[in-house]
């Protein structure tokens, strides 16, 4: 329990304890003032039956009954009042025929003794016109700090169970809480594979432990892959800067061995690899890093067309286009990823490629097919793995960077579409789909 919570308690016990002390107190005083105005009423009944001067008020327990006069003549008294003075001089008021009130006495001894006092009216009775009295002392819950000292009782040993019974329900709760705090203070960057126990119970403190156990998961696999990912650049970039410091070692030591000019151009290649291999890793980046650019309306009908027009390819290019197909996303992106598209299947490609743009169940579907050897099963899903490539890839043409698809992919998710690969319907070949959510000018 916070300092807030606890003094928040406190106030609302404080007022609880103050509005029950009322309800008990007026509880107490109707109930005595009630028997008080019965035991008037019982005098009064007597009064206006009786005889004059023969005026015989009944006995109970409230014993202190006078009848006065108009002149303030004591006529009748109870046998404890007789010889007494009046014991109010309170009249009513507006017409009314009865009047309450408290009367306290003061005696010699310094004892002070508050009385409940009910009178009543009567305009008629053998005496004329008198004033029944009747009272009775205080209760003793009235004359005494008795209610406020039981209820600061009570309220403070709520308040020290319900405190106790607090600190006793947080330590079992927490104390799970502090068991995750130290199994994680022990988890490092160089072990991710701990795990925290997950207790029995399905409460909040097992589901946090779940949620805790799939972070560490996710964060496990987030590091894997940083690792494999700067291993596997750092190995693609040690390539081609061999290749590169190699060449221009060997046009050092003999300027002679080799036209410059062809060493010229073999550096330039290699340094043209460099800057592709780069080039990719500052987009992977950005993409990972969520970098939101300026996006647009686009046809992808139209951004095919245009980007095989512009794309040089060895392998004819098949096109089957619908019209009006468009999807909302940043040109520069969705045309890289055409163009990884088609260089992917332009590498694997035996005679041609077709480009297949439609809308299907509500999406812009876009297919890029090729008729080579196909990808074998299972390597579906690797194929978009950072610096990825297949046996027969290599085997073919070692000029990719590995990072074609997997960046397809990233741009792909980018536009909360989805890019996957297939096999052909009919024949060898491997079938790239990607699948992104139509504009809703389209749907319109």
């Amino acid at each position: 329990m916070t300092l807030t919570a606890l003094v928040l308690f406190m106030l609302v016990l404080g007022i609880g304890m103050f509005a029950i002390q009322d309800v008990v107190r007026d509880k107490v005083l109707t109930d005595a003032t009630d028997a008080v105005a019965e035991a008037a009423g019982k005098a009064v009944q007597s009064v206006e039956n009786g005889p004059a001067n023969a005026v015989v008020l009944p006995t109970s327990h409230i014993s202190l009954i006078q009848v006065v006069a108009a002149d303030g003549r004591v006529v009748a008294a109870s046998p404890a009042m007789k010889g007494k003075p009046r014991i109010s001089e309170t009249l009513p008021t507006d017409g009314d025929l009865r009047v309450n009130g408290t009367s306290c006495i003061t005696f010699p001894t310094g004892r002070q003794t508050c009385y409940i006092i009910v009178g009543f009216r009567i305009d008629h009775s053998p005496y004329g016109k008198v004033m029944v009295y009747a009272a009775a002392p205080q209760p003793q819950l009235l004359r005494t700090n008795v209610l406020e000292i039981s209820l600061a009782l009570f309220g403070s040993v709520l308040l020290a169970l319900l405190g106790w019974g607090t600190w006793q329900l947080a330590g079992r709760t927490l104390k799970p809480v502090a068991r995750i705090r130290a199994k994680m203070a022990e988890i490092t960057a160089t072990d991710l594979s701990r795990r925290m126990p997950v207790p029995d119970s399905e409460d909040e403190v097992a589901q946090l432990t779940k949620t805790v156990n799939a972070t560490l998961e996710r964060l496990e696999r987030a590091v894997e892959d940083q690792r494999r990912f700067a291993s596997d650049a750092s190995h693609e970039l040690r390539t081609p800067l061999t290749g590169l410091r190699t060449k221009l070692e060997l046009a050092i030591s003999d300027p002679g061995a080799e036209d410059s000019r062809t060493t010229m151009c073999s550096v330039l290649a290699d340094a043209e690899r460099l800057q592709a291999i780069i080039d990719d890793l500052l987009l992977l980046t950005r993409l990972d890093a969520g970098v939101q650019s300026t996006s647009e309306q686009i046809n992808l009908s139209e951004l095919v067309i245009a980007e095989v027009e512009r794309w040089p390819h060895r392998h004819e290019v098949l096109l089957k286009l619908a019209p009006d197909v468009v999807v909302r996303g940043n040109r520069l992106q969705l045309t890289r990823l055409l163009t990884n598209l088609l260089a992917n299947a332009d590498r694997h490609a035996t005679k041609e490629i077709q480009v297949r743009v439609g809308n299907e169940r509500g999406e812009a579907v876009m297919e890029v097919i090729d008729d080579g050897l196909g990808i074998p099963v299972g390597e579906h899903e690797r194929i978009f793995q950072r610096f990825t490539r297949l046996d027969s890839a290599r085997s073919r043409d070692a000029g990719g960077t590995g990072l074609g698809l997997p960046i397809a992919r990233d741009i792909a998710l980018a536009h909360q579409g989805r890019l996957y690969a297939t096999d052909r319907a009919t024949g060898n070949g491997a079938r790239i789909v990607l699948c992104l959510p139509l504009s809703t000018a389209t749907r319109r």
